[in-house]
């Protein structure tokens, strides 16, 4: 019983010891590999280079994206706005400077005006830039300036622009900033000027996008109003429809042959008093001179005909 007691023990210390060298080989094992593991996650984080930030910035897929998805409701789309009105007043100055008063009142400027004046008769053309919310009472109240003659109201839905320029200039800031921090790292000559380049064409790129942008927010936020006021004497101002198709053209090459015989006729009348000062007198002299050559030049005579020899 103790051999078989000993042989026991010795075979169970046996296997303790093996188990502990196997834990403590594993264990070296799997720290010696854990390492490399962990640096070349680093190097390939470093070298795609913000590749985290564009997954942030880019619109989120499956199941979570209903929760990202943008507020398209009527009163947080974007939509642009431009009307124009035509008005007939008493007096264009003064109503002119009503219309000035209500841009300014409703918060907008005035854009551009241009205004005429003769024949006893005179317009105004007068651009307004008002906010989007107050589009409708600006028109409104410029109608009641004057007898309303025409009003035109147009509408652009912008909304997908907006959105698609949002996310790509969300993209594009990402890669800029990874653009710098693989500049900042670039360890040879020619990297240096590869990623210079790379960083300049995206800061570009990134420039135009903004540039769109800020066009897109500048037509929504602000809506264009022309006015245009006429006095009682002034002609209104009605577009020409023409008939399309052979008729349309023909009259297009009717006006255009018109046009330039009108070109000419202007060009011969500038010309005409010149002609008639120094060509008259030119052409004068030069038969004087003519006929003095022909007097004073001597007949050819002719040599006298030869009479055939006789024969003996």
């Amino acid at each position: 019983m103790n051999k078989r007691g000993l042989t026991a023990t010795l075979l169970l210390a046996g296997l303790l010891l093996a188990g502990c060298g196997a834990d403590n080989e594993s264990q070296s094992d799997s720290g010696s590999a854990g390492a490399p593991a962990v640096g070349e996650a680093d190097r390939k984080v470093d070298q795609a280079g913000g590749g985290a930030a564009q997954e942030q910035a880019a619109p989120t897929q499956g199941k979570d994206s209903a929760a990202q998805a943008p507020d398209l409701r009527v009163d947080q789309r974007s939509i642009i706005y431009t009307g124009s009105i035509t008005l007939r007043v008493e007096d264009v100055t003064s109503a002119a400077a009503q219309v000035t008063g209500i841009a300014a009142a409703s918060g907008g400027f005035v854009g551009g005006d241009e205004r005429h004046s003769g024949d006893g008769s005179s317009t105004a053309n007068i651009t307004l830039r008002v906010p989007a919310d107050k589009f409708t009472s600006a028109v409104d109240q410029i109608a009641k300036l004057g007898t309303e003659e025409t009003r035109g109201i147009n509408t652009e839905d912008v909304t997908e622009q907006v959105v698609d320029l949002d996310a790509r200039i969300s993209v594009q800031k990402a890669r800029v900033e990874s653009g710098k921090r693989l500049l900042a790292e670039a360890k040879s000559l020619d990297d240096l000027v590869m990623l210079e380049r790379e960083v300049a064409t995206r800061e570009s790129d990134l420039a135009a996008l903004e540039g769109k942008k800020r066009r897109l927010s500048d037509l929504t936020s602000l809506s264009t109003i022309t006015v245009v006021l006429l006095d009682p004497a002034a002609a209104a101002v009605e577009p020409e429809e023409e008939p399309p198709g052979f008729l349309a053209g023909l009259a297009g090459g009717w006006k255009a042959l018109m046009a330039s015989l009108g070109v000419l006729l202007t060009i011969l009348g500038a010309l005409l008093p010149w002609i008639i000062a120094i060509g008259l007198p030119a052409w004068a002299v030069m038969h004087l001179l003519r006929r003095y050559r022909r007097r004073n030049t001597p007949a050819l005579v002719a040599p006298p005909a030869e009479t055939p020899a006789s024969n003996p």
